[in-house]
């Protein structure tokens, strides 16, 4: 494993390699409020399978730049992920892309040309409309919540964080998964890159989706309660040749609450052809 720090326009990024340099290159993408780390089982996985595995925390997450006044909106990272490929001399890697990581890869595809060889979509943020109800209070009123004693912050992190599971996170894990956002810094990165979710940056692109021209599964979790899985019925049925699979048992954090089936469903789909 290999632990490196890139300067991005939006600032400095946090990325790790797994497994042969000479492996076929895999890439991984988190969402949001989250980190690579809900890749922390599927990375070495697929590494042990001979597979060159990368993950990143985008700007403004996990292990990554947070800083006043940055950019973390989809547009920019979808934008960071591209340059990011450049910069990996990655050409036509395969990418695998959960909830907001979702959008990132397929704006970076559609729109900044970035060429893969198939594309996985776990649970994505792809199609309106998206957002709970507890997002869009929170995006409204961003600085209010800025501004909460940092023990309830953490309190109400923790119960969003571990509301997106169906099993129910080990208590280290979501320690992991919230840590990121339990300083003062990243309290207010954690409202930052809420305020700026913004629906557009997914109608920029949906009416593009029958353009694909890549092999795409979309796999999801048949308890996901944050985005309906009647969602990834919808966006197969508009990519053409997209199959659908259903993982039970898992909700939105499938990587984390099934990560022995949807690994088996990765390998099945990377190795075809």
């Amino acid at each position: 494993m290999d632990v490196v720090t890139t300067a991005t326009a939006s600032g400095d990024v946090r990325w790790d390699r797994f497994g042969d340099a000479d492996g076929e290159a895999v890439v991984l993408l988190h969402g949001t409020p989250f980190s690579s780390y809900v890749w922390h089982e599927i990375a070495p996985a697929l590494a042990a399978e001979g597979f060159q595995v990368f993950v990143w925390d985008m700007p403004g997450y996990g292990a990554s730049a947070k800083y006043a006044g940055q950019d973390v909106s989809l547009a920019t990272q979808g934008e960071v992920f591209a340059e990011l490929l450049a910069h990996w001399g990655q050409a036509e890697p395969s990418v695998v892309a959960h909830d907001f990581g979702g959008c990132v890869s397929l704006r970076a595809h559609l729109l900044h040309k970035a060429s893969y060889r198939r594309l996985a979509l776990v649970d994505p943020v792809a199609l309106a409309p998206w957002g709970s109800p507890f997002f869009r209070l929170v995006r409204e009123n961003a600085q209010v919540f800025e501004q909460l004693p940092g023990a309830l912050h953490g309190a109400l992190v923790r119960e969003y964080v571990g509301s997106a599971s169906h099993q129910g996170l080990r208590p280290g894990t979501l320690d992991a998964l919230v840590a990121p956002w339990t300083d003062e810094t990243g309290q207010t990165a954690f409202y930052r890159q809420i305020a700026q979710a913004d629906q557009r940056y997914t109608d920029d692109i949906q009416p593009l989706y029958p353009t694909l021209r890549l092999p795409v599964t979309v796999c999801w979790g048949a308890e996901d309660t944050w985005i309906p899985p009647a969602k990834g019925v919808e966006l197969a049925s508009l990519v053409p040749g997209a199959q659908l699979r259903s993982i039970p048992g898992a909700g939105h954090l499938v990587p984390l609450d099934a990560p022995a089936l949807l690994l088996g469903a990765l390998l099945a789909f990377l190795r075809e052809g």
